[in-house]
């Protein structure tokens, strides 16, 4: 492929599978209207998507949103996820897999003068089919059906969710080191310090 730039990308025409569908309508067919939609990219910046997600989900009339990516875009779409679900507790999730087809068209490069060749020659394309892998996260503050497939509960305890860490070396200012003990420093009794003073 070094001698072939691409010159295009599309999406080809879907072929209505059970996962999917066709391009608008989505992996989730029964939202609500009001759900909102974010289409993570590959360049998307993660803070961008969560200002703007969490103002939506703090609103009221806003009881669902669905981040999708695919490509190199789904783990920045399961992190945004991960995000929301620890910033605002008790959202109920639906994941869904699903694959995408997009037509590359390559075109080849133009080659330097050679014998065989005249000016005027159209260059060569290449089509290539590829199946992309996407990813479609439904947060919902209503209660969703648990035996659909992909559903993940809330999370009972809000915040981090590893165990508070062990005590490490790592002293801060003020504190004594590890090899130090933990002698407190002697501080003059009040009345010594005057005592001091006079003689």
């Amino acid at each position: 492929m070094e001698n072939f730039r691409k010159v295009r990308s599309e999406e080809a025409p879907a072929g209505g599978g059970a996962e999917g569908g066709g391009p608008g309508s989505g992996p989730f067919a029964d939202l609500a209207p009001g759900a909102v939609h974010m289409r993570v990219k590959e360049g998307s910046k993660i803070r961008n998507l969560m200002a703007f997600a969490t103002a939506s989900m703090a609103q009221p009339a806003t009881r669902a949103i669905v981040f999708s990516g695919c490509g190199r875009a789904t783990t920045k779409t399961v992190t945004c996820a991960e995000i929301l679900k620890r910033r605002l507790a008790g959202l109920h999730q639906v994941t869904r897999l699903r694959y995408r087809s997009v037509r590359e068209v390559w075109q080849s490069l133009p080659p330097g003068p050679t014998q065989g060749q005249t000016p005027g020659e159209p260059a060569a394309s290449l089509s290539v089919l590829k199946n992309v892998p996407g990813l479609a996260i439904l947060l919902s503050k209503d209660a969703l059906d648990p035996r659909q497939p992909g559903y993940q509960p809330p999370n009972p305890h809000p915040g981090p969710s590893c165990p508070p860490a062990a005590p490490t070396s790592k002293r801060s200012l003020g504190e004594p080191a590890a090899g130090e003990g933990s002698a407190k420093r002697s501080q003059p009794e009040p009345g010594a310090a005057e005592a001091d003073q006079t003689a």
